[in-house]
């Protein structure tokens, strides 16, 4: 296939990307401290082996808002998907004073490039993607490196990138829904096929993306692993905040929200939260897509009081659900 071709020929860009693994909460042996594909759950992250810190965030672009964050993500993360919650909580309440760049991180090139950590094979992400599940309280089907495994992450990164050429907008709503076609529906996001359907749910030009995708977004792509090896970006999730006078701070790995609150705090001490006071219904017009988690974590709500509000929700219309093996989602019925 003419893209995966273009995909592998990346891969010497990065080839050490990967996401280490975990087990349960209380739990995480020595392999999995060098396990890629699978997040370590002490620090919160899919890391990179053999990365460096740096104190710097690098050329930055002009804002239009107090904060610039720039986002190192990979499609197929499972921390960063653990952070999405806590992610949308802070578009949320701090949307007038954030801007979100996304960058993608190339986490899985092609597994005849990787070996490495105990893990060799798709086979062997599948029961730490169900640990990661747990941990993270975010739903996470292990089965689909047992049934339909992806043999990189490559392809789905550079049809983000290709979207973003047509939208930011919607190329974040396309991002978000192959994460909820890998992690829920245990579908191949490196195929075509899922990929078109994101973008036309996205509303994005298809034939467009797919040209796109096989020419400008992959040297897109290539500039973004080049700016995180710049960046001495170490795992995803990372995201830098800067603000007007280049003052930097560092947010790396899962962490709870009101750490993320703090960062842009820190570095904007103007940010006042916003939106705080959506109703149920609201927050779904505003995000047509939550897990329970995120619906709790938007709505200030501890899990068994948001699962009766989300029931009541379904009852009067407003949302259906759609079954998942660790968790449903909740989906915004249109009028």
């Amino acid at each position: 296939m003419k893209l995966l071709l273009i995909i592998l020929s990346c891969s010497s860009l990065l080839l050490a990307g990967a996401c280490r693994a975990q087990t349960a909460k209380e739990k995480m042996t020595d392999q999995t401290k060098t396990n890629p594909l699978n997040c370590d759950p002490q620090t919160g992250a899919c890391e990179l082996p053999a990365a460096t810190t740096t104190t710097q965030a690098g050329p930055v672009k002009k804002s239009r808002k107090p904060v610039k964050v720039i986002y190192f993500t990979d499609p197929i993360c499972s921390s960063c998907w653990g952070i999405e919650p806590q992610l949308r909580k802070l578009k949320l309440e701090y949307g007038n004073t954030i801007e979100i760049e996304y960058h993608m991180g190339g986490l899985l090139p092609s597994w005849e490039v990787y070996n490495s950590g105990g893990i060799s094979k798709p086979s062997d992400v599948a029961h730490h993607w169900e640990e990661a599940s747990a941990y993270y309280d975010m739903p996470i089907d292990g089965d689909v490196w047992l049934t339909d495994p992806l043999n990189s992450s490559y392809p789905p990164s550079i049809a983000f990138k290709a979207a973003q050429m047509q939208s930011e907008e919607k190329a974040i709503v396309f991002l978000r829904r192959i994460r909820e076609m890998v992690f829920m529906e245990k579908k191949n996001i490196t195929q075509w096929g899922h990929l078109q359907q994101a973008a036309a749910e996205a509303g994005l030009d298809t034939a467009l993306l797919h040209k796109d995708a096989e020419g400008k977004a992959v040297q897109l792509f290539r500039d973004d692993l080049q700016l995180a090896a710049n960046m001495g970006v170490r795992g995803f999730p990372t995201l830098f905040l800067t603000n007007g006078d280049g003052q930097t701070l560092t947010l790396y790995g899962f962490k709870p929200y009101a750490e993320f609150a703090k960062a842009v705090q820190q570095v904007y001490a103007a940010a006042q939260p916003e939106n705080a006071t959506l109703s149920p219904a609201q927050l779904f017009a505003h995000y047509p897509t939550l897990t329970l988690t995120e619906f709790a974590t938007l709505s200030n709500l501890d899990k068994t009081k948001a699962q009766v509000v989300l029931q009541d929700l379904q009852q009067a219309g407003v949302i259906r659900t759609q079954p998942s093996k660790n968790g449903a989602l909740w989906i915004h019925q249109q009028p």
